[in-house]
């Protein structure tokens, strides 16, 4: 069964910085895209960033360009999430996710992590 966990949220300081992880098991994702999502409380899932296993295509969300950094190591079958400079605005719950094409579309993924907390204090 096809499983992603993610790890790494937290509390910090604005101007601040937090990896996040996920770890994709149960199935081979090499032919997808792992993307990076948001969700803060009384708003929408938004995209954060997404990755392409097979060529190291990448998309960012405006909002996060500059400062966060997708990339994923294959041997580990696991994705990350840098983030840099990080803004009170940023507090949201970050889920993983899997799907078929690279997409900014949280409804064409087909595979979700439990989410992790991140908070940023002003």
């Amino acid at each position: 069964q096809a499983q992603l966990v993610e790890s790494g949220g937290g509390l910090v300081q604005a101007g601040g910085s937090l990896r996040l992880s996920c770890a994709a098991s149960g199935r081979t994702f090499s032919s997808y895209a792992m993307g990076w999502f948001r969700q803060a409380p009384g708003k929408e899932r938004e995209f954060v960033a997404a990755i392409r296993w097979s060529d190291f295509i990448i998309r960012y969300a405006n909002s996060v360009k500059g400062r966060f950094t997708i990339s994923r190591d294959n041997a580990k079958n696991t994705v990350y999430l840098q983030m840099n400079s990080l803004k009170p605005e940023d507090t949201a719950v970050y889920y993983c996710a899997a799907a078929r094409t690279l997409v900014i579309a949280a409804e064409a993924y087909d595979y979700w992590g439990q989410g992790t907390q991140v908070t940023v204090s002003s």
